[in-house]
């Protein structure tokens, strides 16, 4: 089974000062389709996957899997894997 997934203006800090790791990223990945996210050690990759998995939370923005908003729902119910 694959799905769309889509990330629309996502944003996501971390620690005390809100150290910013993401910054408005949209990106589309269609149903079937293979994709590579490449860049930089510690360009944010990883949290991407982490983000749409639901392993964290977006700071800001959205993540949809087959058009509905999937913030909120436990990594455990998106029916995501995530293998490094």
């Amino acid at each position: 089974m694959s799905a769309d997934v889509s990330l629309r203006e996502v944003s996501k800090s971390f620690g005390a000062a809100q150290t910013p790791a993401l910054i408005g990223v949209t990106l589309d990945v269609p149903a079937g389709s293979c994709t590579a996210i490449l860049g930089p050690s510690g360009s944010g990759k990883s949290t991407i996957l982490r983000l749409i998995a639901g392993l964290e939370q977006v700071s800001a923005g959205s993540v949809l899997v087959n058009g509905a908003d999937v913030a909120g729902v436990p990594a455990e119910k998106r029916g995501i894997g995530l293998v490094f």
